[in-house]
């Protein structure tokens, strides 16, 4: 799996407690998790390279039709830009059953989805659980890489899983756990829907930054 999205830091920990700098920070952190370039970023959002670069660096002001060219490039609403402006940090997060937030990423197709149940609170993520729902017999999954370990949990269905040169078949309450820079994917979706956890841990916050 690839990484996703993260909760970045409320306004209090920016340089200059802007609104300017909040969103640019934002713009920067959702793409980083998508593993995406300025340059795709730039090309989807129909903008600039150079003005994507000031608006990440909170050195310019944009309208609200641009912020929601953004948001649609990044795979989220125009709300969720400005859903932790402002926000008092707090020690616990809750979320109800189905309303984890539904995230975009590389390889995500029809009837393939994942809910992210945790947001990390800090300017670096340590850990992502996500909420993995497979409903498509047919669909094929490109190989993921990402940094860290990532945590299989199998809660519904029963799915061959690869990982390196090995395959797994998972049923309900089997686990597994792998480096994530082991190119891994579901192999064979055996008996749906598939419902699975899976849980990345990042030993090194900074090595998940992608340019």
């Amino acid at each position: 799996m690839t990484t996703s999205l993260q909760t970045v830091p409320s306004n209090a920990t920016l340089a200059g407690n802007t609104l300017d700098a909040y969103l640019g920070h934002t713009i920067r952190q959702l793409r980083q998790q998508h593993g995406l370039t300025i340059a795709e970023i730039s090309q989807r959002a129909g903008i600039s390279r150079g003005m994507l670069s000031k608006i990440e660096n909170g050195l310019a002001s944009t309208s609200l039709d641009t912020l929601e060219q953004l948001a649609n490039s990044l795979g989220v609403t125009l709300s969720r830009l400005f859903r932790d402006y402002n926000a008092p940090s707090g020690g616990a997060q809750f979320v109800k059953n189905g309303q984890g937030m539904e995230v975009v990423r590389r390889g995500t197709r029809c009837g393939h989805t994942y809910q992210l149940l945790a947001y990390d609170q800090g300017p670096q993520k340590v850990f992502e659980p996500f909420l993995v729902s497979l409903e498509e017999q047919d669909e094929e999954f490109p190989p993921f890489e990402h940094p860290g370990t990532e945590f299989i949990y199998m809660l519904e269905g029963v799915v061959e899983y690869s990982v390196g040169g090995e395959s797994f078949v998972l049923e309900p309450g089997d686990s597994l756990t792998f480096r994530g820079e082991l190119p891994h994917r579901p192999e064979k979706l055996i008996q749906m829907p598939i419902r699975f956890l899976a849980i990345i841990h990042y030993g090194n916050p900074d090595s998940v930054d992608t340019e």
